[in-house]
């Protein structure tokens, strides 16, 4: 039910001034614009500055029981970040502050809308970095953490979960709750942070962070081989993690996704599914997993073995993974493309990803692969037109055999996008009724006026 914002937003424009917009493109720009998920602009947008403003909107938007929306970059592929029932679009891209920063304990505070570049750029003269690379460089930290992102690197440095020491976070009645400090670890109380990673702002706004860092490797080597076939690459991967390589990130592009790129980025690479490895470490020890590597993939079927340890060549290696949604997209102009994954266990990554090429080829429709191979995960992204209802019917049902048959493999319907609108209806299949039993009970328990991001990763009661 949609609730009148007019005196909110009146209340919301007399404290924060032309710091609240109502005008159309404003309020569109703040609405889904990465999925076939249809965008529902919210009636207002709202940029704070600081954590006390950010408890001060949500106050006003308490009385008046009006929807909260939090947004970073507007970067996520499941809808978070529009508004099915109105209200308020809480943007934190200006707060932009870099706290705390303690080389010697290898962590730092950041508020919620520092982007990963900005963060690495700040840490980079102290040897640091902030591995968790979701591929958007724009998105906010505080969007990766709400949606539990993760990305390339996560082979090696772990997602969010594993990155995010505390936070503090501002709930439905405008308290600010601040969950830990920097400790390594700590056994005090629920683990209020893990809650709140991955709740998509539907219990709370994260404001700020208390973040791992990690020393920049002494060498990266970056490696490019074709296969023969992607069950090869896949085959090489499997067999890489089992002999306890420590690659730093595997990923796989298909062969129809280099098709993309090279069609888009104006590159010459053969048209065979492909892994992308990066190997990081001392001197003695890349040239070691150097060497294992390239027995692994020639022994699983690689055709080539390209590597570059120089950064400017490393990064014309990796073009073709970071080029990969957009030349999806100038390959097929004027059509509808989804992004979306699963993840599964590694032994049952070959199985998935075979099933998968298969139900493509039987479905018919194009739909380019490539994932985060490494720790199982997988992306795929179906080209289709969305003015046809029989293209759309087969996306639809291709979306669903994908699901259920990583659930069937032992893994889930999400590995890093969330759950969003775009995946709500899979939550209970995955989890079972018990547990999202309990979820809706935090969730009216931490928010009863259901004021939150509703409409987002639980139906029913209390969630709109």
């Amino acid at each position: 039910m949609r609730t009148d914002p007019t005196a909110a937003i009146a209340e919301l424009k007399s404290r924060f001034g032309d710091r609240v917009e109502t005008g159309e493109a404003v309020r569109c720009a703040h609405a889904n614009t990465l999925t076939w998920i249809a965008a529902e602009p919210p009636d207002a947008v709202v940029w704070p500055l600081t954590t006390d403003e950010v408890a001060e909107i949500v106050v006003i938007a308490a009385r008046h029981r009006v929807p909260v929306i939090p947004f970073g970059a507007g970067t996520s592929l499941e809808g978070h970040v529009n508004a099915p029932f109105g209200g308020i679009s809480v943007d934190l891209g200006r707060m932009t502050r870099i706290v705390q920063v303690e080389a010697r304990d290898l962590d730092c505070v950041v508020e919620a809308g520092v982007t990963r570049p900005q963060l690495n750029a700040y840490v980079r003269d102290l040897g640091l970095f902030f591995p968790v690379d979701p591929g958007a460089a724009d998105a906010t930290l505080g969007g990766m953490a709400a949606t539990r992102a993760s990305g390339t690197n996560a082979m090696r440095y772990g997602t969010m979960r594993d990155n995010v020491l505390s936070l503090k976070a501002v709930l439905a009645n405008g308290e600010v709750v601040t969950t830990g400090g920097r400790a390594r670890k700590s056994a005090a109380g629920l683990d209020l942070t893990r809650l709140l990673i991955g709740s998509e702002g539907t219990l709370g706004i994260i404001t700020e962070l208390a973040l791992k860092l990690h020393p920049i490797p002494e060498r990266v080597i970056a490696v490019a081989c074709p296969f023969a076939s992607v069950a090869g690459a896949c085959d090489a991967t499997i067999e890489a993690n089992e002999t306890g390589l420590g690659l730093s990130k595997v990923e796989l592009l298909d062969a129809l996704q280099i098709r993309a790129v090279n069609f888009h980025s104006k590159l010459e690479l053969t048209e065979q599914p492909h892994l992308f490895v990066e190997i990081a470490g001392g001197e003695a020890a890349t040239e070691e997993q150097l060497r294992q590597f390239r027995e692994i993939a020639i022994r699983c079927g690689a055709t080539r073995f390209e590597w570059a340890a120089d950064e400017s060549a490393r990064r014309r290696l990796w073009q073709a993974r970071h080029d990969a949604f957009w030349s999806v997209k100038t390959m097929w102009p004027g059509k509808s493309v989804i992004v979306t994954d699963v993840c599964v266990p590694v032994s049952q990554l070959a199985r998935c990803v075979d099933e998968t090429v298969t139900d493509i080829k039987a479905t018919g429709i194009p739909a380019p692969l490539v994932g985060h191979v490494g720790d199982g995960n997988f992306h795929v992204l179906p080209v289709f037109d969305a003015g046809d209802a029989d293209s759309v019917a087969k996306v639809e049902g291709f979306l669903d055999r994908l699901v259920e048959r990583a659930l069937r493999l032992g893994g889930t319907s999400t590995g890093e996008h969330g759950v969003g609108q775009g995946k709500m209806a899979y939550l209970e299949r995955e989890l079972g009724a018990p547990a999202v039993g309990a979820m809706r009970a935090i969730k009216a328990a931490l928010d009863p006026l259901g004021i939150l991001n509703p409409g987002k990763m639980l139906t029913g009661r209390n969630t709109n």
